[in-house]
């Protein structure tokens, strides 16, 4: 097989693209009436400001990138959903906070969306017998909803999101999480994504070859030393990348 046997994936901002936003005052409004019809009653602000509250607690200091699509991609965001939920008298099973999880995601989200070959590009990639997998750094409760409503489920031969194991990318330890999950070797591997620092230098320092993609949701940096560069989304180009792998003329004529 030429070019990369295991192909690896991130989510948002390279595969999908997302626009939330949680300030806005319409969320709080809808997610307090969710709240009050459940018994637990809000003001809008007040539950934002709980709400808030009870992430950065959760959250405590672990640094992060502060970017509207990953979404507490670190802890686990249940427990926060059942807290607001406890802070009214309220029990709250898990059904219970996760709804209200879900619902909140569903109102701060302005759009979700595919790129344009996106799932062709994962399509043919397993077709042509190459491991497909997805690490993401996201909320599992939020993205795991998002990929089946977006039929990409079934697409990869493995998933990782970041809230499931307390870790969350460039830290090493997420991508030997992937490997060891699976069964994987950063030999002919290849991580494709569209964050020169979560995704690129993470995966360089995991061993993994690297393509990045400049996408709508891209950090304002520079383009990071990835074998291969798109300036712009392509995902038509990053199948021909992946299926040709590390040919000098080839990453001249990209990069």
């Amino acid at each position: 097989m030429t070019g990369y046997r295991t192909c690896i994936f991130d989510l948002y901002g390279t595969l999908v693209d997302i626009h939330t936003d949680e300030n806005a005052p319409q969320v709080w409004e809808a997610l307090a009436a969710h709240y009050s019809a459940r018994g637990a009653v809000y003001r809008p602000k007040e539950l934002r400001d709980a709400y808030f509250r009870a992430v950065a607690e959760a959250e405590g200091s672990a640094p992060l990138r502060r970017d509207a699509h990953e979404a507490h991609p670190e802890i686990q965001i249940e427990p926060v959903f059942a807290k607001l939920f406890r802070d009214r008298g309220v029990p709250a099973d898990g059904e219970r906070s996760a709804e209200a999880g879900r619902r909140f995601r569903a109102l701060s989200t302005d759009y979700i969306r595919l790129y344009p070959g996106a799932k062709e590009l994962l399509h043919t990639l397993r077709a042509q017998g190459r491991g497909v997998y997805l690490l993401s750094n996201a909320q599992a409760l939020f993205t795991r909803t998002e990929l089946d409503e977006l039929g990409l489920t079934d697409c990869f031969d493995g998933i990782c999101l970041s809230s499931d194991y307390g870790v969350k990318k460039p830290d090493r330890r997420f991508f030997e999480v992937l490997f060891q999950t699976y069964g994987l070797s950063p030999e002919g591997a290849v991580m494709v994504g569209n964050d020169g620092i979560c995704d690129i230098q993470g995966a360089r320092e995991a061993g993994l070859d690297t393509v990045y993609i400049r996408s709508n949701l891209s950090p304002d940096e520079p383009a990071p030393e990835a074998d291969f560069v798109l300036a712009e989304m392509d995902l038509g180009k990053v199948l021909d990348i992946l299926t040709h792998g590390r040919d000098g003329t080839w990453q001249a004529a990209i990069r």
